[in-house]
């Protein structure tokens, strides 16, 4: 095979990874609701109306919904077990399209959106969920919790992040972390919240695709883990929970 014109083919390839990020969040004006660093107490959607538009460089969203509940019938959820998440209030798709949206409106050019699902929405396909927006799915992190759940077959013991990018796609110059692998085992209390995630894997997350004093966004906070993440990398919270 040729060598391009121009080259003798000698040349060493560019890398295609990088230990430092290009990207740079601008400076925010918020309004006086939103305050960082704190456990908002707030509608998610009027949350993310709020915020400036392109300005945030990474999120996460973690919907609490019932659809694969309800599907598979357990029929002893919120009696027998899982009485807490049962009483959590669900959101419908069509309120999950609406999360998505506001994140892709809020997310910079290249920003990250990182969301949680579960492996009957992963298999059943959830790509209509952001249609419509600049972001496109790059990869994806299974999180093994170390403890088995539910499951007419096998027992489910791991959840998924699904790593999702605005446009223009790119990582050199962006994900400035490369020791992340894509299964992660960490153990999580959930007798505070049944929905708590990964404190130590949420922080790499957003430690490779952000820089210090960056803002990190959760408008579904729940546990506010995400809160606890940003605080041991040195990352500015800001997020809520319509329970608060």
């Amino acid at each position: 095979m040729s060598s391009p014109a121009g080259t003798t083919g000698d040349e060493p390839r560019a890398a295609v990874f990088s230990g430092k990020r290009t990207v740079r969040a601008p400076l925010l004006l918020l309004p006086e609701e939103l305050i960082p660093d704190t456990r908002l107490r707030m509608d998610g959607l009027v949350f993310l109306s709020l915020l400036p538009e392109a300005a945030i460089p990474v999120a996460f969203l973690d919907p609490q919904y019932r659809g694969v509940l309800e599907k598979l019938k357990y029929g002893n959820e919120g009696e027998l077990r899982g009485k807490q998440r049962a009483a959590l209030a669900q959101m419908s798709e069509e309120t999950i399209v609406d999360f998505i949206r506001g994140i892709d409106r809020a997310l910079l050019p290249s920003g990250h959106l990182f969301l949680w699902i579960d492996k009957f929405h992963l298999c059943q396909d959830f790509h209509g969920w952001f249609d419509g927006t600049e972001l496109d799915v790059v990869d994806l992190v299974t999180w093994d919790k170390g403890t088995f759940g539910m499951g007419y077959r096998t027992r489910r013991r791991a959840e998924y992040c699904v790593v999702l990018q605005k446009k223009p796609r790119r990582a050199k110059g962006v994900w400035k972390i490369h020791n992340i692998t894509d299964i992660v085992l960490e153990k999580v209390d959930r007798k505070t919240h049944p929905h708590a995630k990964p404190v130590g894997l949420q922080s790499a997350l957003m430690s490779a695709v952000s820089n210090e004093g960056d803002f990190v966004i959760d408008p579904a906070a729940g546990s506010f883990t995400v809160l606890e993440a940003a605080r041991q990398c040195g990352r500015t919270f800001l997020g809520c929970d319509i329970e608060g």
